[in-house]
């Protein structure tokens, strides 16, 4: 029997933050750094318990919106053109879940100068003080040069920051900054490889568990942020999702294990956070570069999912919808007895919904053309043949329910991008 997974939303936040920094090294740590700036500046303010969690969460999220690889390098820089594009997106991507409508209104305006009392509000909405906290720690973030030891970096950064007080950052923020830049351990923490760790411990709230419902959001949250970087993928982890739910259902898994089936076909690529959009949208053939860098993307969700042990079932059958029944999947080169039924049934759910979708260099395919690839593969033991043989059964079902999943997501992509226009 399967236990009904309890996870801490903290903890969920921490893998897709990881995620999201591992499209190059220029921003490992970048959205920690952030958040662990915003909030110790938050407790040198006495602001509440809450206001430093919210600030927390918003700090590990505040570039979710950074959608392409271009957006992530332009927003290292201290000033950059068309700063507030990516908040806004990042703002309405956050607002579709529920618990994080408070901190999307965190990132949205996270941009927004202080402009000596004016950045009270932005286009006649009010600003929280707390976007401004944000502004001020992503500019301390992307101002540390990594190259370079930290405590010899303070008296320029400190700077710098002061030079802005009033025109870029609100004044008393600047303060609390300054008394905390007097401190060593808060530069050696910014810079530490621990850094999520030390957070987790510093952010004193009760921790919010997320039941099967809400974690069922909040994976579809996640799926949004990975798929909707690109027209090709917007659909990809809805389709996903839903056909695994049903060969789940088919094979005769309970209601409690299809939501969790759900949950890890929202969250199967999360490690194309990793893949430049500029890879995933490419016409022509792939480089072997490019396609190692596709391989990896396996190895980084199960990486980023796994110290969540309450996820680990969900993890396996996520993270394994590459491996073979043979052993020459990738990234762990699993064999067929190492290979769970669940994870069994998001691989032929995975090649399924990606060979009937339209894709950059190719057209879907017919379902017959379909069903031939599937059988094909598990005959060559790549693909488990029971579980491709329960879709053959129940083919107009579960690529029905394929369908009217991806219809709904694309029907929230074109609204998402149609309502994308930045705030200016």
């Amino acid at each position: 029997m399967i236990i009904e997974p309890q996870i801490d939303l903290f903890d969920l936040i921490i893998s897709l933050s990881k995620a999201m920094d591992l499209v190059s090294p220029a921003v490992v740590n970048h959205h920690m750094q952030v958040a662990y700036i915003a909030v110790n500046i938050a407790t040198e303010m006495n602001l509440s318990a809450e206001e430093q969690r919210n600030l927390m969460l918003a700090g590990a999220l505040h570039d979710s919106g950074a959608i392409s690889m271009k957006d992530k390098m332009d927003a290292l820089h201290f000033e950059f053109e068309n700063p507030h594009q990516h908040a806004e997106l990042g703002y309405l991507l956050l607002k579709m879940f529920t618990p994080l409508s408070q901190i999307a209104k965190l990132v949205r305006f996270h941009h927004v100068p202080w402009n000596y009392g004016g950045g009270t509000e932005f286009n006649g909405i009010e600003v929280p003080i707390g976007s401004h906290i944000i502004h001020l720690a992503d500019r301390v973030a992307v101002t540390v040069n990594k190259e370079q030891e930290i405590l010899g970096q303070v008296e320029r950064i400190t700077k710098l920051i002061k030079k802005h007080s009033g025109k870029l950052f609100a004044p008393e923020i600047v303060v609390a900054f300054e008394s905390l830049s007097a401190k060593e351990y808060f530069w050696l923490d910014i810079t530490s490889s621990s850094i999520s760790t030390t957070l987790r411990r510093q952010v004193k709230t009760e921790p919010v568990n997320l039941g099967p419902e809400m974690l069922l959001g909040l994976s579809k949250l996640f799926s949004r942020i990975i798929d909707f970087r690109s027209r090709f993928t917007a659909t990809h982890s809805s389709g996903v999702a839903a056909s695994a739910e049903a060969l789940a259902r088919l094979a005769g898994f309970s209601k409690r294990e299809c939501l969790m089936m759900r949950v890890a076909g929202y969250l199967h690529d999360l490690g194309k956070l990793a893949v430049p959009p500029e890879i995933l949208e490419k016409p022509g053939k792939l480089t072997k570069e490019e396609f190692a860098i596709i391989r990896s993307h396996t190895f980084y969700t199960y990486r980023c999912l796994e110290p969540i042990t309450e996820l680990e079932i969900i993890n396996s059958w996520a993270s394994f919808h590459h491996e073979r029944l043979d052993g020459k999947g990738y990234p762990f080169h699993h064999k067929g007895e190492d290979l769970s039924l669940g994870a069994r049934i998001m691989a032929v759910a995975d090649v399924f919904t990606a060979i009937t979708e339209d894709r950059p260099y190719r057209k879907g395919m017919s379902i017959d053309r379909a069903l031939q690839i599937l059988d094909q593969m598990a005959n060559s033991s790549i693909l488990d043949p029971y579980i491709v043989s329960l879709l053959k059964a129940h083919c107009d079902e579960v690529n029905d329910l394929r369908k009217t999943a991806q219809i709904k997501a694309i029907e929230e992509y074109q609204k998402f991008s149609a309502t994308s226009v930045p705030l200016v």
